[in-house]
């Protein structure tokens, strides 16, 4: 421990932790970007319906599989523009991912029901995505 010019006591940085989470930020990055056309594409298949998907037992948050396209679209775009903002850096690009991985958690959750595999595995990287964001302070 230091301590700052106000006398309080300032944590060292890690350097071994930070280049951890540095790598794997960059490595979230890229997930995002991938789950983000992989979202996209899920959705225009659904929006399309393609036979991919087989509806089954009725669910209490059921939406139609054409929403369910519409709502993977929408979300896949926008993980593509956070992923392109936390690549470079941006303030903006970390909290945006921290955010849009948040919501992609909920929407995959939602989504189990007809693709399960994939709504856990991507669920799974979210995860990733958010403590490798979260952990990263660029600045050190």
């Amino acid at each position: 421990m230091t301590t700052s010019a106000e006398n309080h006591p300032v944590r060292e940085s890690h350097p071994v932790r930070q280049g951890l989470a540095a790598g794997t930020s960059i490595g979230a990055a890229a997930l995002l970007i991938t789950v983000g056309l992989l979202s996209l594409f899920q959705g225009i298949s659904a929006v399309v319906k393609d036979d991919l998907f087989v509806v089954g037992v009725d669910y209490v948050y059921k939406f139609d599989i054409t929403t369910w396209g519409w709502i993977h679209i929408v979300l896949g775009v926008v993980l593509v523009i956070c992923a392109l903002g936390l690549l470079t850096g941006t303030t903006w690009g970390r909290v945006a991912a921290i955010g849009i991985a948040a919501l992609s958690i909920l929407a995959n959750f939602l989504w189990l029901p007809y693709y399960p595999w994939w709504s856990v595995l991507v669920i799974a990287l979210d995860i990733v995505v958010i403590w490798a964001v979260a952990t990263w302070r660029p600045e050190s």
